[in-house]
């Protein structure tokens, strides 16, 4: 009997990763209903994290918190037992500010911080924090002082002169913190956050070095309270100096795939698999720097799996080192179709394409 393990992402704007998984599943038993099926639906620690868990029949919650502008807005976390899972995106990301309200220099990550607090309010123990997609460049400041930390100045952003530790949330040394990031980059510097990331932020030419100073500033200020300079270590730089802060605070940063497979338990179901089944909305070069189809096909490759990827868009340039990698990867659109309905009907196309694929490696 064949086993297939299938371990999907969301489809962006399309369908969640737990919809994408079912409509495999039932592509795959409408061609071979004696093949034995498990279903992982898989994300990568950015935006659908949380969803997946709520799929997976964690509890919602909501906190108000402010976005990255200081307005008021509702976030929702997911809390499955004592671990709470939280995105940073939906309190200080960019999706919350129009593109003209893009401002490096102004864009906090206070909100993310009564995030990770209103966690704890729900009775976590271990908070997991995604943190794509951030619109602020402010090493984590901001957060750091919803969760009781003073600086000085004590309502700058940037260019922080002393920071105090001091009166951090005394629940925050009980809690594991873990950080689902995929970025390495330090916090400062040519590879730095706001190199790398600030221009998408807002930042123009003639901000990037003032910004980079500033954190630079901010980063001395850490290391004279901490008795140690995090700046360089990998995953500082990530979510605007986010990771940085959180590294200040005990956290552990993994590739957010790793620890969704973990929670998820992939590793175990691809014991023993004929065939793994991944996907994603766009298989492109992102997919090649740690995204849910790559991360996945990992995990396949050690159990001996081969492994199919499902893309709603799939780019060619990237089909051949994928292929060095051993994943296949095949559109779920099979002709002409404009992308409003591609995505509108997503679901069936996803289903049909499993299907096609199950008669194509005769799994009748």
């Amino acid at each position: 009997m064949r086993r297939v393990v299938i371990a999907p992402d969301k489809f962006k704007g399309s369908a969640s990763a737990h919809d994408v998984a079912q409509a495999i599943a039932r592509g795959i038993r409408s061609v071979s209903p004696a093949s034995e099926i498990a279903v992982h639906p898989m994300a990568d620690g950015g935006d659908g994290t949380v969803e997946l868990f709520l799929d997976s029949g964690a509890r919602s919650f909501r906190a108000d918190v402010h976005d990255p502008r200081g307005r008021p807005i509702s976030a929702t976390f997911a809390v499955d037992g004592t671990r709470a899972i939280v995105e940073l995106a939906s309190a200080s990301g960019l999706v919350l500010e129009k593109d003209n309200e893009r401002d490096p220099w102004r864009a906090d990550s206070r909100g993310t911080g009564e995030l990770i607090r209103a966690a704890l309010d729900a009775g976590a123990n271990e908070v997991i924090v995604g943190i794509g997609g951030s619109a602020n460049n402010d090493a984590g400041i901001g957060m750091l002082r919803a969760l009781g930390a003073t600086t000085q100045p004590p309502d700058a952003l940037h260019g922080i002169e002393r920071i105090d530790l001091s009166n951090i949330d005394a629940r925050l040394a009980k809690t594991k913190l873990l950080v689902a990031s995929d970025v390495d980059n330090p916090l400062c510097g040519p590879n730095g956050a706001s190199a790398i990331f600030g221009p998408q932020k807002g930042a123009s030419a003639a901000d990037v070095p003032k910004l980079d100073a500033a954190l630079a500033q901010t980063a001395d200020a850490m290391a004279k309270a901490l008795g140690r300079d995090l700046r360089n270590t990998p995953g500082a730089g990530a979510a605007g100096g986010v990771g940085f802060a959180l590294l200040a605070l005990g956290a552990q940063l993994r590739p957010g795939v790793d620890i969704v497979a973990e929670l998820r338990h992939l590793p175990e179901a691809l014991e023993g698999a004929t065939l793994c089944i991944t996907g994603e909305g766009s298989i492109d070069a992102q997919t090649l720097r740690g995204k849910t189809v790559f991360g996945v096909a990992r995990y396949a490759a050690r159990a001996g799996a081969p492994v199919i990827a499902f893309g709603g868009r799939v780019d060619a340039s990237v089909e051949a080192e994928l292929a060095r990698h051993g994943i296949v990867c095949a559109p779920v659109v099979t002709g002409p179709l404009p992308l409003e309905d591609a995505m509108r009907d997503a679901v069936r196309l996803i289903e049909g394409a499993a299907a096609r694929a199950a008669r194509l490696l005769r799994l009748e």
